[in-house]
């Protein structure tokens, strides 16, 4: 009786684990960046395709997480170095309005910040991790994918590349 109990609650939490892998498809390196509209922290709509024709560093991130803080100054940096030149980094907050106006402004983000709706992160992921970061180029190609924590000079490179 005990063995059959075990055999019956593995195979359901197989089930559930197989639903949840195979729920959405993850956009890849290779693939055209999918649009989305989202509001900014004003509440005005922005769409992904308004950046087009620019290198797009975009960012899923959330206030509460220490990998996504470590980033954000390096991606001002990178906005300042780069911005003039056809590139801009999105970020696109997987947290509450209040909240991501709240943190942009204690960071200093002199970027465009998104609100996340669920449906445009889906079309990305699933976002499972964060920060999850999509370099995209100026054909609106997803070139890049990170998942987790990368330095200055990794996205730097990238950005060089892709500006020529």
């Amino acid at each position: 009786m005990h063995i059959r109990l075990v055999k019956t609650l593995l195979a359901t939490l197989m089930v559930f684990a197989l639903g949840a892998c195979s729920q959405g498809r993850a956009i890849e390196p290779g693939e055209d960046a999918p649009d989305f509209s989202l509001n900014d922290l004003n509440g005005k709509a922005a769409n992904l395709s308004d950046f087009k024709g620019k290198v797009i560093i975009l960012d899923f991130f959330a206030s509460w997480c220490p990998p996504c803080r470590e980033e954000i100054p390096d991606f001002i940096k990178l906005q300042n170095e780069y911005g003039p030149q056809g590139f801009t980094v999105i970020g696109v907050a997987m947290v509450s309005l209040d909240d991501a106006k709240a943190f942009a402004s204690k960071m200093g983000i002199n970027y465009p910040v998104l609100i996340d709706d669920e449906k445009s992160s889906a079309a990305y992921g699933p976002i499972r991790s964060i920060p999850t970061t999509f370099v995209i180029g100026k054909e609106f190609k997803v070139m890049k994918k990170y998942i987790g924590f990368r330095s200055k000079d990794i996205f730097e490179g990238d950005v060089k590349e892709l500006l020529k």
